[in-house]
């Protein structure tokens, strides 16, 4: 199964990060939901543990939120690599906005 690895740097402190970055699989979700769907995850601390359908396929992972960095990685089906960086461009973008 292929990986993805994404950190986004912020300069915030990591209380105000994990505020506004809590919300972002749920954004995604709302913006993108005639593809994504099954969307769970469990905050733990900084750390959150995800996993969602998108367009029938799964996806699971790992965010982190660092003193400097949003940290996201996880897995990929097969069947999504042509839609990696898409996917992972759409979550840099979507992190970066929040971050703001």
């Amino acid at each position: 199964m292929p990986k993805f690895s994404i950190k986004v740097p912020h300069n915030l402190t990591q209380d105000d990060a994990l505020k506004r970055i809590q919300g972002l699989l749920g954004e995604l979700k709302g913006q993108f939901s005639e593809k994504i769907s099954n969307l769970s995850e469990e905050w733990m601390g900084n750390t959150n543990t995800f996993s969602f359908s998108v367009m029938g396929f799964s996806v699971s992972g790992v965010l982190i939120v660092k003193h400097s960095e949003i940290g996201i990685s996880g897995n990929l089906p097969l069947m999504a690599i042509p839609f990696k960086s898409k996917i992972e461009s759409t979550i840099i973008e979507r992190t970066k906005t929040l971050l703001a």
